[in-house]
């Protein structure tokens, strides 16, 4: 994996990026480090497509587990207008 400071470094630049008006595409299997840094979070299982949310409060990691195993639907993950 990548240590701790390249992490930090690479957080800051997707940050910079994004304040810019740049879209980013994360790609980690980290869900705090995906719930700090998305705005919009789709979830994938083995390359299946299992859901979309719009981050907020009321997406957790529960909630992003329970999709990638197919116990939520996708269309009752949140917000869909993303």
């Amino acid at each position: 994996g990548i240590d701790v400071g390249a992490k930090f470094e690479i957080y800051q630049w997707m940050n910079r990026l994004a304040k810019q008006g740049k879209g980013i595409i994360m790609i980690s299997s980290e869900l705090p480090e995906v719930l700090g840094m998305s705005d919009r979070i789709m979830v994938l299982k083995e390359g299946e497509f299992m859901g979309k949310v719009t981050n907020g409060p009321d997406v957790t990691q529960e909630k992003l587990m329970a999709m990638a195993i197919g116990i939520v639907d996708h269309k009752e993950s949140g917000n869909e207008n993303s």
